[in-house]
Protein backbone atom coordinates (compact mmCIF):
# COMPACT_ATOMS: atom_id res chain seq x y z
CA UNK A 1 0.00 0.00 0.00
CA UNK A 2 1.31 3.45 -0.94
CA UNK A 3 2.70 5.29 2.06
CA UNK A 4 0.90 8.55 1.21
CA UNK A 5 -2.44 6.69 1.15
CA UNK A 6 -1.84 5.42 4.67
CA UNK A 7 -1.00 8.97 5.71
CA UNK A 8 -4.42 10.06 4.45
CA UNK A 9 -6.13 7.35 6.51
CA UNK A 10 -4.17 8.33 9.61
CA UNK A 11 -5.02 12.00 9.09
CA UNK A 12 -8.76 11.29 8.85
CA UNK A 13 -8.72 9.06 11.96
CA UNK A 14 -6.71 11.56 13.98
CA UNK A 15 -8.78 14.57 12.88
CA UNK A 16 -12.15 12.99 13.67
CA UNK A 17 -10.95 11.56 16.97
CA UNK A 18 -9.55 14.90 18.13
CA UNK A 19 -12.74 16.76 17.15
CA UNK A 20 -14.94 13.86 18.35
CA UNK A 21 -17.63 15.03 15.93
CA UNK A 22 -17.11 16.93 12.71
CA UNK A 23 -19.21 17.95 9.72
CA UNK A 24 -18.25 17.13 6.15
CA UNK A 25 -17.72 20.83 5.47
CA UNK A 26 -15.31 21.24 8.42
CA UNK A 27 -13.47 18.07 7.51
CA UNK A 28 -13.08 19.19 3.89
CA UNK A 29 -11.80 22.63 4.94
CA UNK A 30 -9.19 21.09 7.27
CA UNK A 31 -8.29 18.55 4.58
CA UNK A 32 -7.46 21.26 2.03
CA UNK A 33 -5.25 23.05 4.58
CA UNK A 34 -3.27 19.87 5.31
CA UNK A 35 -0.25 18.53 3.42
CA UNK A 36 -1.89 15.13 2.88
CA UNK A 37 -4.48 16.62 0.52
CA UNK A 38 -1.81 17.55 -2.04
CA UNK A 39 -4.17 20.36 -3.02
CA UNK A 40 -6.99 18.01 -4.02
CA UNK A 41 -10.51 18.17 -2.60
CA UNK A 42 -11.91 15.34 -0.49
CA UNK A 43 -14.86 14.32 -2.66
CA UNK A 44 -17.83 12.40 -1.31
CA UNK A 45 -16.82 9.27 -3.24
CA UNK A 46 -13.20 9.49 -2.07
CA UNK A 47 -14.27 9.96 1.54
CA UNK A 48 -16.58 6.95 1.28
CA UNK A 49 -13.73 4.81 -0.11
CA UNK A 50 -11.38 5.98 2.65
CA UNK A 51 -14.01 5.15 5.30
CA UNK A 52 -14.33 1.63 3.90
CA UNK A 53 -10.55 1.17 3.85
CA UNK A 54 -10.20 2.45 7.44
CA UNK A 55 -12.86 -0.03 8.58
CA UNK A 56 -11.16 -2.89 6.74
CA UNK A 57 -7.58 -2.13 7.83
CA UNK A 58 -8.01 -0.70 11.33
CA UNK A 59 -11.43 -1.97 12.36
CA UNK A 60 -12.58 1.62 12.98
CA UNK A 61 -16.10 2.55 11.89
CA UNK A 62 -16.71 6.18 10.90
CA UNK A 63 -20.45 6.81 11.30
CA UNK A 64 -22.69 9.76 10.44
CA UNK A 65 -25.24 11.19 12.88
CA UNK A 66 -28.24 11.83 10.63
CA UNK A 67 -29.69 14.40 13.02
CA UNK A 68 -26.62 16.68 12.93
CA UNK A 69 -24.85 15.38 9.80
CA UNK A 70 -21.66 15.04 11.82
CA UNK A 71 -19.16 12.21 11.52
CA UNK A 72 -17.70 10.36 14.50
CA UNK A 73 -15.74 7.19 15.24
CA UNK A 74 -17.62 4.52 17.16
CA UNK A 75 -16.32 3.59 20.60
CA UNK A 76 -13.15 1.49 20.54
CA UNK A 77 -12.15 -1.03 23.17
CA UNK A 78 -9.10 -0.07 25.24
CA UNK A 79 -6.70 -2.45 23.50
CA UNK A 80 -7.66 -1.39 19.98
CA UNK A 81 -7.33 2.25 20.98
CA UNK A 82 -3.80 1.63 22.28
CA UNK A 83 -2.82 -0.02 18.99
CA UNK A 84 -4.40 2.78 16.97
CA UNK A 85 -2.64 5.41 19.10
CA UNK A 86 0.68 3.67 18.55
CA UNK A 87 0.14 3.57 14.78
CA UNK A 88 -0.89 7.24 14.72
CA UNK A 89 2.17 8.25 16.73
CA UNK A 90 4.47 6.24 14.44
CA UNK A 91 2.86 7.74 11.35
CA UNK A 92 3.15 11.25 12.79
CA UNK A 93 6.88 10.81 13.45
CA UNK A 94 7.45 9.38 9.96
CA UNK A 95 5.56 12.25 8.32
CA UNK A 96 7.41 14.88 10.33
CA UNK A 97 10.78 13.41 9.40
CA UNK A 98 9.81 13.02 5.74
CA UNK A 99 8.65 16.63 5.61
CA UNK A 100 11.71 17.94 7.44
CA UNK A 101 14.74 16.38 5.80
CA UNK A 102 16.65 19.58 6.47
CA UNK A 103 16.45 18.94 10.22
CA UNK A 104 16.81 15.15 10.06
CA UNK A 105 20.30 15.35 11.57
CA UNK A 106 18.78 17.04 14.62
CA UNK A 107 16.12 14.40 15.26
CA UNK A 108 17.45 11.63 17.50
CA UNK A 109 15.54 8.35 17.49
CA UNK A 110 16.16 5.15 19.41
CA UNK A 111 17.03 2.26 17.12
CA UNK A 112 14.62 -0.69 17.22
CA UNK A 113 16.41 -3.28 15.04
CA UNK A 114 13.95 -6.04 15.92
CA UNK A 115 11.20 -4.28 13.96
CA UNK A 116 13.16 -4.03 10.73
CA UNK A 117 13.72 -7.63 9.72
CA UNK A 118 10.97 -9.94 10.89
CA UNK A 119 8.07 -7.90 12.28
CA UNK A 120 6.33 -7.81 8.90
CA UNK A 121 6.56 -11.60 8.52
CA UNK A 122 5.13 -12.16 11.98
CA UNK A 123 2.28 -9.70 11.41
CA UNK A 124 1.44 -11.69 8.26
CA UNK A 125 1.42 -14.87 10.37
CA UNK A 126 -0.97 -13.25 12.88
CA UNK A 127 -3.27 -12.12 10.09
CA UNK A 128 -3.41 -15.56 8.46
CA UNK A 129 -3.11 -17.71 11.63
CA UNK A 130 -0.04 -19.31 10.10
CA UNK A 131 2.62 -21.25 12.00
CA UNK A 132 6.14 -19.73 11.86
CA UNK A 133 9.47 -21.55 11.93
CA UNK A 134 12.76 -19.94 12.99
CA UNK A 135 16.13 -20.36 14.69
CA UNK A 136 16.52 -18.72 18.09
CA UNK A 137 19.68 -17.43 19.74
CA UNK A 138 19.08 -18.00 23.44
CA UNK A 139 21.63 -16.00 25.44
CA UNK A 140 21.85 -18.71 28.10
CA UNK A 141 22.92 -21.38 25.58
CA UNK A 142 26.04 -21.78 23.48
CA UNK A 143 24.14 -22.90 20.38
CA UNK A 144 20.93 -21.61 18.81
CA UNK A 145 17.68 -23.55 18.97
CA UNK A 146 17.02 -24.78 15.44
CA UNK A 147 13.65 -24.89 13.67
CA UNK A 148 11.51 -23.60 16.52
CA UNK A 149 7.88 -24.07 15.49
CA UNK A 150 5.49 -21.51 16.93
CA UNK A 151 1.79 -20.69 16.73
CA UNK A 152 1.98 -16.89 17.18
CA UNK A 153 -0.75 -15.46 19.42
CA UNK A 154 0.28 -11.81 19.64
CA UNK A 155 3.24 -9.40 19.53
CA UNK A 156 4.31 -6.90 22.16
CA UNK A 157 6.85 -4.07 22.34
CA UNK A 158 8.62 -3.57 25.66
CA UNK A 159 11.58 -1.29 26.32
CA UNK A 160 12.02 -0.72 22.56
CA UNK A 161 12.24 -4.44 21.74
CA UNK A 162 9.62 -6.47 19.90
CA UNK A 163 8.52 -9.88 21.16
CA UNK A 164 6.21 -12.57 19.82
CA UNK A 165 4.21 -14.71 22.24
CA UNK A 166 2.73 -18.02 21.19
CA UNK A 167 2.55 -21.78 21.64
CA UNK A 168 5.77 -23.67 21.06
CA UNK A 169 4.41 -26.69 19.19
CA UNK A 170 7.21 -29.05 20.18
CA UNK A 171 7.06 -28.17 23.90
CA UNK A 172 3.28 -27.55 23.91
CA UNK A 173 3.52 -24.43 26.07
CA UNK A 174 3.23 -20.69 25.62
CA UNK A 175 6.61 -18.95 25.32
CA UNK A 176 7.98 -15.51 24.53
CA UNK A 177 10.65 -14.81 21.91
CA UNK A 178 12.58 -11.61 21.19
CA UNK A 179 12.56 -10.75 17.49
CA UNK A 180 16.16 -9.51 17.55
CA UNK A 181 17.34 -13.01 18.53
CA UNK A 182 15.47 -14.76 15.72
CA UNK A 183 17.02 -15.94 12.44
CA UNK A 184 15.66 -17.53 9.28
CA UNK A 185 12.04 -16.72 10.11
CA UNK A 186 9.55 -18.04 7.57
CA UNK A 187 5.87 -18.86 7.33
CA UNK A 188 4.92 -22.52 7.43
CA UNK A 189 2.15 -23.87 5.21
CA UNK A 190 0.41 -25.01 8.41
CA UNK A 191 -2.37 -22.97 10.00
CA UNK A 192 -3.80 -23.06 13.51
CA UNK A 193 -6.93 -22.05 15.40
CA UNK A 194 -6.44 -19.31 17.96
CA UNK A 195 -7.81 -20.61 21.29
CA UNK A 196 -11.03 -18.71 22.14
CA UNK A 197 -9.78 -17.88 25.64
CA UNK A 198 -6.53 -16.29 24.40
CA UNK A 199 -6.58 -12.52 24.78
CA UNK A 200 -3.56 -10.22 24.97
CA UNK A 201 -5.09 -7.89 27.57
CA UNK A 202 -6.10 -10.77 29.83
CA UNK A 203 -2.73 -12.50 29.38
CA UNK A 204 -0.74 -9.48 30.60
CA UNK A 205 -3.40 -7.99 32.89
CA UNK A 206 -1.60 -8.69 36.19
CA UNK A 207 1.97 -8.42 34.89
CA UNK A 208 4.50 -5.69 34.30
CA UNK A 209 6.55 -6.23 31.17
CA UNK A 210 6.79 -9.62 29.50
CA UNK A 211 7.19 -12.21 32.23
CA UNK A 212 3.93 -14.01 32.99
CA UNK A 213 3.87 -16.60 35.75
CA UNK A 214 1.20 -18.71 37.41
CA UNK A 215 1.74 -16.89 40.69
CA UNK A 216 -1.19 -14.97 42.10
CA UNK A 217 -1.22 -11.19 41.78
CA UNK A 218 -0.23 -9.29 44.92
CA UNK A 219 -1.19 -5.90 46.29
CA UNK A 220 1.98 -3.83 45.95
CA UNK A 221 2.46 -0.48 47.69
CA UNK A 222 5.25 1.95 46.82
CA UNK A 223 6.23 5.13 48.63
CA UNK A 224 7.62 7.95 46.49
CA UNK A 225 8.47 11.60 47.05
CA UNK A 226 6.35 14.35 45.51
CA UNK A 227 8.70 14.77 42.52
CA UNK A 228 8.73 11.09 41.50
CA UNK A 229 4.97 11.01 42.04
CA UNK A 230 4.59 13.44 39.12
CA UNK A 231 6.39 10.99 36.82
CA UNK A 232 4.18 8.10 37.89
CA UNK A 233 1.06 10.20 37.35
CA UNK A 234 2.23 11.08 33.84
CA UNK A 235 3.33 7.54 32.99
CA UNK A 236 1.63 4.94 35.24
CA UNK A 237 3.62 1.83 36.05
CA UNK A 238 0.55 -0.37 35.54
CA UNK A 239 -3.12 -0.02 34.67
CA UNK A 240 -4.11 -0.88 38.26
CA UNK A 241 -2.29 2.16 39.68
CA UNK A 242 -3.97 4.07 42.53
CA UNK A 243 -2.47 7.08 44.31
CA UNK A 244 -2.91 8.18 47.92
CA UNK A 245 -1.45 11.65 48.47
CA UNK A 246 0.20 12.49 51.82
CA UNK A 247 2.18 15.45 53.12
CA UNK A 248 5.46 15.39 51.15
CA UNK A 249 5.00 11.94 49.62
CA UNK A 250 2.53 9.66 47.88
CA UNK A 251 1.67 5.99 48.18
CA UNK A 252 1.00 4.16 44.92
CA UNK A 253 -0.91 0.90 45.07
CA UNK A 254 -0.97 -1.79 42.36
CA UNK A 255 -2.32 -5.26 41.75
CA UNK A 256 0.46 -7.20 40.00
CA UNK A 257 2.44 -10.39 39.95
CA UNK A 258 5.96 -10.18 41.35
CA UNK A 259 8.22 -10.89 38.37
CA UNK A 260 11.83 -10.27 37.34
CA UNK A 261 10.69 -7.51 34.98
CA UNK A 262 8.98 -5.70 37.85
CA UNK A 263 11.98 -6.10 40.16
CA UNK A 264 14.33 -4.73 37.48
CA UNK A 265 12.05 -1.75 36.90
CA UNK A 266 11.95 -0.96 40.62
CA UNK A 267 15.73 -1.37 40.81
CA UNK A 268 16.12 1.29 38.13
CA UNK A 269 14.24 3.69 40.43
CA UNK A 270 15.58 2.37 43.73
CA UNK A 271 16.86 5.76 44.91
CA UNK A 272 13.42 7.34 44.44
CA UNK A 273 11.00 4.54 45.31
CA UNK A 274 10.59 2.50 48.49
CA UNK A 275 8.67 -0.77 48.54
CA UNK A 276 6.26 -0.68 51.48
CA UNK A 277 4.64 -4.06 50.83
CA UNK A 278 4.48 -6.97 50.34
CA UNK A 279 7.40 -8.18 52.52
CA UNK A 280 8.69 -10.67 49.94
CA UNK A 281 9.14 -7.92 47.35
CA UNK A 282 11.01 -5.79 49.89
CA UNK A 283 13.34 -8.73 50.57
CA UNK A 284 13.97 -9.22 46.84
CA UNK A 285 14.85 -5.53 46.37
CA UNK A 286 17.13 -5.49 49.42
CA UNK A 287 18.93 -8.62 48.18
CA UNK A 288 19.38 -7.12 44.68
CA UNK A 289 20.70 -3.86 46.16
CA UNK A 290 23.21 -5.68 48.36
CA UNK A 291 24.48 -7.71 45.41
CA UNK A 292 24.72 -4.56 43.30
CA UNK A 293 26.83 -2.83 45.98
CA UNK A 294 29.09 -5.84 46.67
CA UNK A 295 31.59 -5.15 43.83
CA UNK A 296 32.09 -1.62 45.24
CA UNK A 297 32.87 -2.78 48.79
CA UNK A 298 36.44 -1.57 49.36
CA UNK A 299 36.79 -3.62 52.55
CA UNK A 300 36.76 -6.90 50.62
Amino acid sequence: MARNLLSKYFWIIDTIRRRRRISRRELTELWLKSDVSEGRALTRRTFYNYREAILDIFGLSIECDNSTFEYYITEEDAHNREVTDWMLNSAAVNDIIAAGRSVASRICLEDVPSARTYLGVIIDALRQNRVIVFDYNNFTRSRPDRDVTLEPYFVRIFHQRWYVIGRNVRENRVKTYALDRMDRVHLSHKTFELPPDVNADDYFRDSFGLVVTRAAAKTITLRVDHVQAKYLRALPLHASQEEFVHDGFSLFRYRMRITDDLVEELMSKADRITVVSPPELRVMLIDRLRRALAPYDENK
